[in-house]
């Protein structure tokens, strides 16, 4: 089979599966019969389009982005930073492990409301962000960092390689899994988390507010056209996520003969 066959076998899929749920949903308001409990698909496209029209709508999907990707940066940065230092530092994980269970177990909800009142509400999504997805990269970063064959490690000390070669032929390739992982699920996590906490601190120009504001004028269609752009910037992100790792994968495989031939050469 080749690879086009494959692609259209997966779209007919997708449709017929997207059809089939369209259908159950269709039935359920039919069957319901009340706009303001379950509109139809219909009525919830009609007020998408009528959104995306409006500037107020591409300012707020804006915003949230932006807040939820700096938070998200930064957890990503923190997080590879303090792996590395638990991983070579026992003491330190010993001091910091208590702060990894307490983030894990407490519920969302209560670093939203701490948050609301230690920062200025605009940053509340950022952090909150950053919250979520500190505790996931720093665990599956240690965890990669800690999974290097010791082998390995000793055949670069037997070799002399550079601290730098170290890093990029071993270290690198040996964590990029766990890296991308911990990427993965933490941006799905970002993404959910900063939403919430937009829904109740109402940020200006936020998906979150505007949620809230359907919510309260019981706009039940805007909600759900809300709710549909918040799932699909979820996938695109996801996807745009999984078209780096796949352009990582296929530049390492290219450079791998490179560097092979520098070596023979040699």
């Amino acid at each position: 089979m080749t690879r086009s066959t494959m692609l259209v076998k997966r779209f007919g899929i997708g449709v017929a599966v997207a059809a089939f749920w369209l259908a159950v949903w269709w039935g359920i308001a039919a069957l319901v019969d009340q706009t303001l409990l379950v509109p139809t698909p219909w009525q919830v496209a009609k007020v998408l389009v009528e959104v995306i029209r409006t500037a107020s709508f591409w300012k707020a999907v804006g915003f949230s982005l932006l807040r939820m990707l700096s938070g998200f940066a930064a957890a990503v940065v923190a997080g590879t930073v303090m792996a590395v230092l638990t991983a070579r530092f026992s003491l330190l994980r010993a001091v910091f492990s208590p702060l990894l269970h307490v983030v894990r177990a407490a519920p969302v909800a209560s670093f939203i409301i701490l948050a609301l009142v230690w920062i200025v509400t605009d940053a509340v999504p950022l952090f909150i962000s950053f919250l979520m997805v500190f505790p996931i990269v720093w665990t599956n970063v240690e965890t990669g960092l800690q999974r290097i064959s010791p082998t390995l490690r000793e055949v670069t000390k037997v070799y002399r390689l550079s601290r730098f070669k170290t890093l990029t032929v071993l270290v690198i390739p040996s964590v990029a899994p766990y890296f991308y992982a911990a990427c993965t699920s933490g941006l799905g996590f970002a993404w959910k988390s900063a939403v919430a906490a937009e829904v109740i601190c109402r940020p200006d120009f936020s998906i979150g507010d505007r949620l809230q504001v359907a919510k309260l004028t019981l706009e039940t269609p805007e909600v759900f056209a809300w709710t549909a752009v918040v799932v699909a910037l979820s996938m695109l992100l996801e996807w745009l996520l999984k078209t780096a790792n796949r352009l990582y994968k296929q530049k390492t495989r290219h450079e791998q003969p490179n560097e092979s031939a520098k070596e023979d050469a040699e």
